[in-house]
């Protein structure tokens, strides 16, 4: 077994156990405890494990949220992989919306100097890198300014999204699975992602494999909101037929 296949069979007994023990994982895989360790230090640094005495815990379960710059140093060549299978989904002209997220901006930095388009953003790091292309129009939405994402939210963000229509939504998001749809932890980011959703013609959802069956506190939108999901070729294939048989087109980049 490769130590991406170990991996991902720990993370699906520790979602399917509530929490996983060092000791028994190196039992059942056939590896040292020192091997299983080290694959719990690479769960907890892509922030779908927390590392607890003995073991460790699915994040869902405890409701933790890794720090932006946490998870912006994990996967780093699958989201970039990602967001360079959006940039096909970026219209030639017109308006999109730009979710606040490490592969949101990815995909900010990759947007095409060629067409003249408005980008709406609740990110304002993403809008000051947007902000030096001079054939974008780009509008910050403003609000409290959340420190874990760095997330614009509450009344000030939600208020302008109910007068716009967009083209394209491209949204990111905690945690996919076909029975809760896209959720988050923050019940106040998962209510302007949500009015992102309602202001956009088409969803596109750009999540690495690792959020794909995972499930948090806030629901924001169902599978029948999403139109796309642009993924990364780490996601399992019966996962991936989940996605697709809920009525979602899935690309793995």
């Amino acid at each position: 077994m490769y130590p991406e296949e170990r991996q991902q069979e720990i993370l699906r007994l520790a979602r399917a156990n509530a929490r996983v023990d060092v000791v028994a994982l190196a039992d059942a895989l056939n590896v040292t405890a020192e091997t299983i360790r080290r694959d719990l230090t690479v769960l907890e640094r892509a922030g779908v494990l927390r590392r607890v005495h003995g073991g460790a815990i699915p994040v869902e379960r405890i409701g933790f949220e890794p720090a932006l710059a946490t998870r912006d140093s994990v996967l780093i060549s699958e989201k970039e992989r990602i967001a360079k299978a959006a940039l096909a989904e970026v219209p030639a002209e017109g308006a999109i919306i730009l979710d606040a997220g490490t592969t949101t901006a990815r995909l900010a930095q990759l947007l095409p100097t060629d067409r003249e388009l408005t980008v709406v953003v609740n990110s304002p790091v993403i809008a000051a890198s947007l902000g030096l292309k001079s054939n974008l129009s780009v509008l910050l939405l403003g609000g409290r300014l959340r420190g874990k994402t760095l997330a614009t939210v509450d009344d000030w963000a939600l208020r302008p999204l109910e007068e716009m229509y967009v083209d394209v939504a491209f949204m990111g998001t905690n945690g996919l699975s076909t029975e809760r749809g896209m959720t988050t932890p923050d019940p106040a980011e998962a209510a302007v992602k949500r009015a992102m959703i309602n202001a956009s013609r088409r969803v596109v959802l750009l999540a690495d494999h690792t959020k794909v069956g995972n499930d948090y506190l806030a629901r924001f939108g169902s599978m029948s909101d999403l139109d796309l999901l642009i993924t990364d070729n780490g996601l399992d294939a019966d996962l991936a037929d989940e996605v697709e048989a809920a009525g979602v087109r899935v690309v793995r980049a």
